[in-house]
């Protein structure tokens, strides 16, 4: 499925935004009709406008009134794409304060539909792309969403480690990237022992993806946790909570969709990119990591398991020593990482961490530019003793249950030493219920906000 807009030469219908009163550019029959129909220009609400001959002629979109507070929800005039009928479609006049990317790119996010397994299409309604947006880049954006959500959407038996390389070739071979995999028992020869033990007891063999392009310029260095499926180990999860445990590869999914949307909308031309990720399924078997054990990390750091579930920031770890090997300039994490950041924040915000104030500061402006909200929390380092449990040199699971997040956050810091900058995102990528412009499922969290800010901080 790729977003689009329709045709300019289409004999688009003309939607017009209504606020409180009604455009000076309707006819007598069509204010009738919106005034019969109770039609009061409230946020959200739509009228289908009758042709004298009984064809469609156009649609009025609800704005709400100018005095009300801004809308509760990201991309409300989506909500006319997913009702209106099939077709092309305009708008004919843009109120103050309505902003034509932000209502063009929510129309297009709003043609996803997830059809891997039974029919299922997003809204047929096209909006031409309104002047003066960046059409280009706006499908990039939409693009770039839409695989990530079919990525998270896919259920394991269907996008587990293997699977999820077949996709990274398929993004690299289309992008230029170059791609090489270390997996199985290799991940023991080369180093990275703690990916291996955790996907050790998967059906599939644990492996590291790693994608490169660019030669020269500053290097940015995007690492996504890839666990396929987490079934929370021999410290196993409940039923409820591994249900949207196929989402838990959200991490891998975000930074592929960024990494395609990066070079889709130029921002990666000279620049070094580099995408890293640990595949993995959290499983059970004979096999399967313990509860106590100990692992030694790439970089040498010991780490003591005490919870199998919190096996994310393990396989992170040691991707992200690899990553800081080589000194890039920027170094990203994401991963669906801890329920503490759904608690602190709910699912609409992924917590995101960097110690660099003015790199923080532009990546949550271009948070709130391109529609991507995300919050800034402390690396607190008076939370650091949390993670030390003095058996060795790391705690994987600290108790106490206060502050989860930001004792994720800090463990992975410990491993980003050598990169110029870093930032983590604590993200959830899940959209619990339908809203304008995403459907119920996977979704992609921050990706937005980097591809904003990130040209700018590389620079």
């Amino acid at each position: 499925m790729t977003p689009e807009f329709a045709n300019e030469t289409d004999d688009a219908r003309p939607i017009w935004l209504v606020r409180d009163t009604l455009p000076e550019g309707l006819d007598a029959n069509a204010r009738s009709w919106a005034e019969a129909t109770g039609f009061s220009g409230k946020a959200g609400q739509i009228c289908l406008i009758p042709g004298a001959d009984g064809s469609l002629s156009g649609a009025l979109v609800g704005l709400g009134a100018p005095s009300a507070r801004p809308a509760r929800q990201r991309f409300v005039l989506a909500k006319a794409a997913a009702a209106l009928p099939a077709g092309a479609w305009r708008v004919a006049d843009w109120p103050d304060g309505v902003d034509a990317s932000e209502t063009a790119l929510g129309w297009l996010l709003a043609q996803y539909g997830f059809g891997r397994y039974r029919k299922a299409e997003g809204a047929k309604a096209r909006l031409v792309a309104p002047d003066g947006v960046d059409a280009a880049r706006l499908i990039a954006m939409a693009d770039g969403e839409f695989l990530t959500r079919d990525l998270i959407n896919t259920p394991a038996a269907d996008m587990g480690p293997d699977a999820l390389e077949v996709v990274a070739r398929e993004v690299a071979a289309r992008h230029g990237f170059a791609v090489s995999v270390i997996a199985g028992e290799d991940l023991l020869t080369q180093n990275f022992p703690m990916i291996h033990a955790v996907g050790r007891a998967g059906a599939q063999p644990p492996r590291l993806i790693e994608m490169t392009r660019g030669e020269t310029g500053p290097t940015l260095t995007l690492v996504g946790k890839g666990v396929c499926f987490d079934t929370g180990g021999l410290d196993i999860k409940p039923a409820a909570s591994m249900k949207l445990m196929k989402k838990d590869m959200g991490g891998a999914a975000t930074v592929l969709g960024l990494a395609q949307m990066l070079v889709a909308t130029g921002a990666a031309d000279g620049i070094r990119l580099r995408v890293l990720i640990p595949a993995v399924e959290n499983a059970i078997a004979g096999n399967a990591f313990r509860p106590g054990d100990i692992l030694t990390s790439r970089k040498g750091l010991t780490v003591e398991i005490n919870n199998t579930d919190a096996e994310g920031r393990l396989v992170l770890a040691d991707a992200m020593t690899y990553a800081s090997e080589d000194k890039p300039d920027w170094l990203v994490s994401m991963a669906t990482l801890t329920g503490a950041a759904r608690v602190a924040l709910g699912p609409d915000i992924p917590p995101f961490y960097c110690d660099d104030d003015k790199a923080a500061e532009a990546i949550y402006r271009a948070g709130e530019t391109f529609w991507d909200p995300v919050w800034r929390m402390p690396f607190w380092e008076p939370y650091e003793e949390m993670i030390e449990p003095g058996i060795a040199d790391l705690d994987n699971a600290p108790s106490g249950g206060m502050a989860g997040s930001i004792t994720a956050a800090l463990f992975l810091r410990r491993f980003a030493e050598g990169a110029g900058r870093y930032a983590h995102f604590d993200i959830y990528g899940w959209q619990p219920a339908a809203a304008p412009g995403r459907t119920k499922g996977g979704v992609q969290q921050g990706a937005r906000a980097l591809l904003g800010a990130l040209p700018g901080l590389l620079a």
